[in-house]
């Protein structure tokens, strides 16, 4: 049985003047341990769908199950983390990590043992008593994605979360969650208009269509990790998936000078 499934979705948002079709009839599915990118322009509905699994958007019309239960509201078992660096600033890094340990109740040498665990796996150790605003983006996202990895959500969505870094920066927190979901064996849908980012990380890209969104294309990725973005195969998925980005960007483009 499928890990999570999409029934066709669709999602329309009301507006005072006009109505704006997000989403249109998303039919998907991903088994437990899949590593899936959505890929699109802006506009096409990616961060509407990721939103709607977690549970922070309720659909127009269609299903999505997760484990064989509908998604009516946010649940522990969909964790999320977005670009804006989404923690307490005024929780030490410790803190940060343990806040969602501390809402579940776990006994308080249990999270004790598993912050000291993830400062450690993150590379954190050193600033578990600094707050946020000591940090660099880059290690504020890590905090994030530690926090969630505290409360052991089966689902990691996320939304474009290395979108604000720096590219060395970028490269680094890439390999660290490609370690983090070979080791762990979780969920992962990923969110990001970065061709070159889906293919050096998921195992299958979804390329979604311009406003309203829709699927264009499931496109499994079969080379092994670590990939080498400078190979051949690379390359040639890079430029098959380009063309295809490029054609709903022109779209987008369209109907913005349309609008003028």
């Amino acid at each position: 049985m499928d890990y999570i499934s999409i029934s066709n979705l669709s999602k329309t948002f009301q507006g005072r003047d006009r109505s704006v079709p997000a989403l249109q009839d998303i039919n998907l599915s991903l088994s437990r341990g899949e590593f899936v990118c959505l890929l699109g322009p802006s506009g096409c509905g990616k961060s509407t769908l990721l939103n709607s699994i977690a549970g922070f958007i309720q659909p127009s019309s269609g299903e999505i199950m997760v484990d064989g239960k509908p998604v009516r509201e946010p649940g522990p078992e969909r964790g999320v983390v977005f670009q804006e660096y989404a923690i307490f600033p005024w929780m030490t890094v410790a803190r940060n990590i343990a806040f969602g340990l501390e809402i579940k109740g776990t006994p308080a040498n249990e999270i004790r043992d598993r912050v000291d665990t993830l400062l450690d796996t993150l590379g954190l150790k050193e600033f578990r008593d600094r707050f946020p605003k000591d940090l660099s983006g880059g290690m504020r996202q890590r905090v994030a994605i530690a926090r969630l990895l505290a409360i052991d959500s089966p689902v990691m969505l996320m939304d474009e979360p290395f979108g604000a870094l720096d590219a060395l920066t970028r490269r680094t927190l890439q390999d660290e969650l490609l370690r983090i979901w070979l080791e762990s064996g979780k969920t992962i849908l990923f969110v990001t208009h970065s061709i070159e980012e889906s293919l050096y990380l998921a195992n299958r890209i979804v390329v979604m269509t311009y406003r309203p969104g829709t699927i264009k294309r499931n496109q499994i990725v079969t080379m092994p990790h670590p990939r080498d973005p400078s190979g051949a195969e690379f390359n040639e998925l890079k430029r098959d998936l380009g063309q295809l980005v490029m054609k709903e960007q022109e779209r987008h483009t369209s109907d913005e000078m349309k609008a003028l």
